[in-house]
């Protein structure tokens, strides 16, 4: 038996692998594009969607008489295949290329018309029978099937992302819960400001990454806006009435979700702005991400020298020559995370301005940043939360006596011995090394039992 076979294109004849479903422009591409080492395969839900894009447009063309039942079958055979979850060693192509997803929409073309041939009884390349152009990729163009099949991927990936985020958010809420009795000094520009529990800091933790949850499951639902029979640039040529409609249709049946066409398709062709947004809000949510992290690693600086409020689960050593010593890695590798979704949504703010007339050929190296965006998201707080969070605690002692000691609790004095004396006795206090409470009652400021009510911790973590 032959390692190849032949197949031809509108370049001339080329080998492929005898036992390869993918064909000719498939391995054009392979050939080509050999920049990223991310192949096809790797995004496991993109490859579902082109199927499901697929079998959608070939049930609408089944429907409106353009094929025939048993080419129809054989496409519903290949493209549940690839929902199924098969053949995804079939898709070598890099996810950085040229031809504006063109090698993405062929590979899928040429696996599901090869795996239809094979259920008909036919050879591999025997596109007579069933054709990636002119069955498989009936009444489409890569500018509508593309883009689809890309923005039901991210909708699906963007479940597991926001799944992660709530556990992360559950993990810092009940931590909010386990610390809410530990006072502690609140701080601004790194300077003691006034006291707080360590369970109101957690909290806060917690609520600003409830917030992106309810964020990106809104913004999500942008992806579910198609431009299904646009074709090449929007007008529907070579796409028969009522196809877009009930393309859409299919496709929303297939998905069970609330797929809608687009109002208008020739803007809808050219338009990335649901990328633009989504990853905008990927960038959002890393921004929150790092700000945790950084407060992490500072809560836990130390243990002799530094803030010493909490303890972060020791992971690994931490140097090559200091004996002893252990690092936040956990928190650190997920700033870094952080970084790298932050640097991709630039790439997608370019990418979607380079758009030129009726399309924007950049669309792959859009998809590409934001699924990794997606991908390093969803497992860096997947380890934050078990390796980190769940195992933190506190050193309660270091936390009573930063608050004893500080100058910051004169604050609470404002309402009862007024801001001019207040800072009167900070300045002191700082000057002498004697604290705030003694300095009160030196001075006849305030009676002892006013005092200790005052300075109650339970009396300074909310309002009079």
């Amino acid at each position: 038996m032959e390692d190849f076979r032949l197949e031809t294109d509108l370049l001339g004849e080329l080998q492929v692998p005898a036992n390869a479903y993918y064909g000719v422009q498939t391995q054009r591409a392979v050939n080509n594009f050999k920049i990223s080492n991310h192949k096809l395969s790797d995004y496991k839900e993109f490859i579902r969607a082109l199927g499901i894009v697929k079998l959608g447009a070939a049930k609408a063309n089944f429907k409106l008489g353009l094929l025939s039942e048993d080419i129809y079958k054989a496409i519903e055979f290949g493209s549940n295949e690839l929902i199924q979850g098969n053949y995804f060693d079939e898709f070598p192509v890099d996810m950085i290329q040229g031809g504006a997803g063109t090698s993405v929409n062929m590979n899928a073309n040429e696996v599901i018309a090869n795996l239809g041939l094979e259920f008909l009884g036919k050879a591999k390349g025997d596109y007579t029978f069933c054709s990636p152009n002119d069955h498989v990729n009936l009444s489409q163009s890569t500018n509508d099937a593309y883009p689809t099949a890309l923005k039901l991927a991210l909708f699906d990936m963007n479940k597991q992302l926001v799944f992660a985020l709530e556990k992360l958010f559950f993990a810092f809420d009940k931590k909010a819960g386990e610390f809410h009795h530990l006072i502690k000094m609140g701080r601004t520009q790194l300077q003691d400001a006034v006291p707080m529990t360590l369970g109101q800091e957690f909290e806060g933790f917690a609520i600003t990454l409830k917030k992106e949850i309810i964020a990106l499951r809104r913004v999500s639902l942008s992806f579910l806006e198609t431009n299904m029979g646009a074709t090449a640039i929007g007008t529907g040529l070579n796409a028969a009435p009522g196809y877009a409609e009930l393309c859409t249709k299919e496709i929303a049946e297939l998905l069970n979700e609330p797929v809608v066409l687009a109002e208008n398709l020739v803007e809808a062709t050219s338009d990335t702005s649901a990328f633009v947004e989504y990853s905008g809000a990927l960038k959002k949510l890393s921004i929150k991400l790092s700000k945790i992290c950084n407060d992490l690693r500072l809560l836990a600086s130390g243990p002799r020298a530094g803030l010493f409020e909490i303890n972060l689960p020791p992971k690994q050593p931490g140097s090559s020559i200091m004996p002893g010593k252990v690092n936040p890695v956990i928190p650190e590798v997920v700033n870094q995370v952080c970084f790298k979704v932050i640097g991709n949504d630039l790439t997608v703010a370019f990418a979607a301005e380079a758009g030129q007339l009726q399309l924007n050929v950049m669309e792959p190296i859009i998809g590409f940043s934001i699924m990794e965006s997606i991908q390093y998201l969803t497992n860096a707080m997947d380890t934050l939360r078990k390796e980190c969070i769940d195992d933190i605690t506190a050193n309660a002692d270091n936390l009573k006596n930063e608050v004893q000691n500080s100058i910051g609790i004169v604050t609470a004095l404002n309402p009862h011995i007024g801001y001019k004396a207040s800072t009167k006795i900070a300045k002191q206090a700082l000057e002498t090394g004697e604290s705030v409470y003694q300095l009160v009652l030196d001075q006849n400021l305030l009676s002892k039992e006013q005092l200790d009510e005052i300075l109650d911790p339970k009396n300074m973590v909310g309002p009079l």
